[in-house]
């Protein structure tokens, strides 16, 4: 018999996966995404802003008719995607002023159904955490603060935040964890990519070859500005800098107590080496003995560069992840 991931873990899919197909308009949004639960996965985390176009205050009949429309497929939403657009024609917004555009966001997913929902890390603070508590409680809602790509625990950057989230002890305010930490080597069809775009190959052999050394981040700095990167893969070059990591699953350890969800990113499903399914395995013995409850979500990155069928390319990678993890969570993780 094969084995199974714990019970206390869901798998999910993200509905960002089919950005492009949303964004092409051939179906509807909520037709897309109510496939995802007929033929994919039937918990979904949902981007907000890709399926209600009346989002960031979404009307509660379109919230409606999402929620009826996964019902009827048997689905279900786990974490919406909230956003809080901090500043206004006239300035920054106050305090009162950003609690006040993120609420009706917070209702919107009560609403749907979902659990939780979801800000990037620290982008809250302190003071507005502390007023949005009452509602959380009172509508039993996680708000989940994200850590990806080069947001390491420890690092300066997000340290002050899961810092204010521990010192909180608040079950309604946790952490989400995307695996873009996670990162052994970049993904084969990205490098690719590069390559086309003309990076010089001395630099793309270092990318290559070389990734986790730390070295190898200041090459990339040193190349971005030297001003060499094409124009028509500047975007594409800022994920080396932004969206892609090279921590280990044993940097978590120390904030396990407050994380409750993962976002399980892929890019591509070329496995060199194990650059997909390791930082899977890693994971999974990491959170098998330390009895972690929560969401694990897929989440494609790479229809940036790729044309591939979003449906196909979610359900290879739950697939792939659904075996890493469970074969992982039975044995104990690597020590640092």
């Amino acid at each position: 018999m094969a084995s199974e991931i714990p019970s206390s873990w869901t798998l999910c899919a993200s509905s960002f996966n089919w950005t492009p197909d949303i964004i092409a308009a051939r179906r509807t949004a909520r037709d897309i995404v109510t496939g995802i639960a007929d033929s994919v996965v039937q918990t979904i985390e949902l981007e907000p802003g890709l399926v209600w176009r009346s989002f960031p205050a979404p009307h509660d009949a379109e919230v409606d008719e999402l929620r009826n429309a996964l019902a009827s497929k048997g689905g279900a939403v786990s974490i919406v995607g909230a956003s809080l657009d901090d500043f206004t024609p006239a300035g920054p917004r106050s305090v009162q002023e950003r609690l006040d555009f993120l609420v009706p966001q917070i209702h919107a997913a009560h609403r749907v159904g979902a659990s939780g929902i979801r800000l990037p890390i620290g982008q809250a603070g302190r003071d507005l955490l502390t007023l949005v508590q009452p509602l959380l409680h009172e509508l039993d809602l996680v708000l989940y603060e994200e850590i990806q790509g080069q947001q390491a625990p420890g690092s300066a950057a997000v340290e002050p935040a899961l810092e204010a989230i521990g010192a909180l002890g608040d079950d309604h305010v946790r952490v989400l964890v995307d695996i873009s930490m996670l990162m052994p080597a970049l993904p084969v069809t990205y490098l690719e990519e590069l390559r086309r775009g003309g990076m010089p190959q001395d630099f793309m052999g270092r990318l290559e070859n070389d990734w986790r050394d730390p070295s190898t981040l200041d090459a990339v700095t040193a190349v971005l500005r030297s001003g060499n990167v094409p124009p028509r893969i500047h975007t594409l070059f800022m994920n080396l800098l932004i969206r892609f990591g090279r921590s280990d699953a044993a940097d978590l350890q120390a904030i396990l107590p407050i994380v409750g969800a993962f976002h399980l990113k892929f890019w591509d499903l070329h496995d060199d080496g194990g650059r997909v399914s390791q930082p899977l395995r890693d994971l999974g013995g990491l959170l098998g003995s330390n009895g972690f409850s929560g969401t694990l979500t897929s989440e494609w990155g790479g229809h940036e560069w790729l044309q591939d069928d979003p449906t196909e390319m979610t359900r290879r990678h739950l697939a792939l992840a659904e075996i890493a993890l469970a074969e992982a969570a039975l044995v104990e993780p690597v020590q640092s």
